[in-house]
């Protein structure tokens, strides 16, 4: 079965062509720490003692976080849904703090207090991880807001699965998004499946959901997710016009998830057969013909992939023992971070009013 990247035409791209060896080697480097993260991760939650809550995998869509964030300067932000881990990886978090979150100790990125699907990383510009369908939709236009409103020269890329498209509060977004000329970046992530019904069950559309755009004057572009450089080059579009232009994007990168909509989604392999499963591991994984490309290209050898892989999978085991090893919160810290103007006793925690012009 021939891959995209058989016939691939994006590699010569300016934004590709530039990179170098080195820097094609850590982008497979990361997409491997990602899956060897939430390899670990799982089999701690399936353990039944270390983690609570919901654990959402990102394994199989790894390159979209990684393509994507690889773009992203100074002064563009990343915010995103429940399946975020990925996401927080290829920002720059350590595994240590991610995998302390998910086993609910006081070192974690959230304090131990918003387990998988509340990664956050402010000095990263990375907002979270969040857990109502669709609800980062207007928090990464806002983030969008604030970047004209101060003058700043950025964007934000916003994630969203293709069951988040459906919600109310992405299309009103949309609306803002253009009337307001917003430099906001809508990916869609589209694996295929909302929970456990199919996107032709789900959602009704002509070729592809992003199309949707059209509605709105907003630009739009369709890409296959097993294509890093594909990837790379058509965000990185949508990234210049919303520096340059401060308009919005929305694009939509084809993937698949290998694992259910969560690990507690027992039907997984009941709503789709395990030919189809199979067929995205064996022809369309994006670690795997990442691997293939930089083969081809002469830059690592199956020993060096072994060694990275080896490399990400001490490094997860680590961060398992360190999590074990981190203590868990403490009960009297219940109340705290729950409003930052509490917290820092801004005028607006002292009266409870807000201030928006200060």
């Amino acid at each position: 079965m021939e891959t995209l990247l058989d016939v691939d035409t994006f590699a010569e791209a300016e934004i590709n062509h530039r990179l170098t060896p080195e820097e094609k080697v850590h982008l497979l480097r990361q997409m491997v720490r990602s899956r060897r993260f939430e390899q670990t991760a799982l089999k701690y939650y399936q353990a039944g003692v270390h983690m609570g809550g919901f654990l959402h995998l990102y394994i199989g869509q790894e390159s979209v976080a990684v393509g994507t964030i690889s773009l992203c300067g100074a002064d563009d932000h990343i915010i995103t849904g429940y399946r975020d881990h990925g996401h927080a990886l290829a920002v720059g978090m350590s595994m240590n703090e991610c995998m302390a979150e998910l086993f609910g100790k006081a070192t974690g990125c959230s304090k131990g207090k918003g387990g998988s699907m509340h990664f956050f990383a402010p000095d990263k510009n990375y907002w979270g991880g969040h857990g109502i369908v669709a609800g980062q939709t207007p928090l990464g236009l806002g983030l969008a807001f604030g970047l004209k409103y101060r003058g700043v020269k950025g964007c934000c890329l916003c994630y969203l699965g293709d069951g988040a498209v459906n919600q109310g509060v992405y299309q009103a977004s949309l609306n803002l998004a253009s009337l307001w000329d917003l430099p906001v970046i809508y990916i869609i992530e589209n694996n295929q499946y909302s929970m456990g019904t199919s996107l032709e069950r789900s959602s009704a559309f002509k070729t592809h959901l992003a199309a949707r755009a059209e509605s709105y004057n907003i630009e739009w572009d369709w890409m296959s997710g097993e294509n890093i450089y594909e990837i790379r080059a058509k965000t990185w579009t949508a990234i210049q016009r919303a520096h340059n232009e401060s308009r919005p994007t929305v694009l939509q990168i084809d993937t698949y998830r290998y694992y259910g909509h969560s690990v507690s989604d027992a039907n997984a392999t009941k709503y789709r057969n395990p030919e189809e499963i199979e067929k995205y591991r064996k022809f369309h994984d994006p670690l795997s013909l990442w691997q293939k490309r930089l083969i081809e290209e002469g830059i690592l050898t199956d020993e060096q992939i072994a060694e990275i892989d080896a490399a990400a999978g001490t490094e997860a085991a680590a961060a398992v023992q360190f999590a074990e090893e981190s203590p868990l919160p403490e009960k009297a810290d219940i109340f705290s971070d729950v409003y930052f103007e509490v917290d820092h006793q801004t005028a607006a925690g002292r009266t409870g009013r807000h201030f928006f012009n200060e």
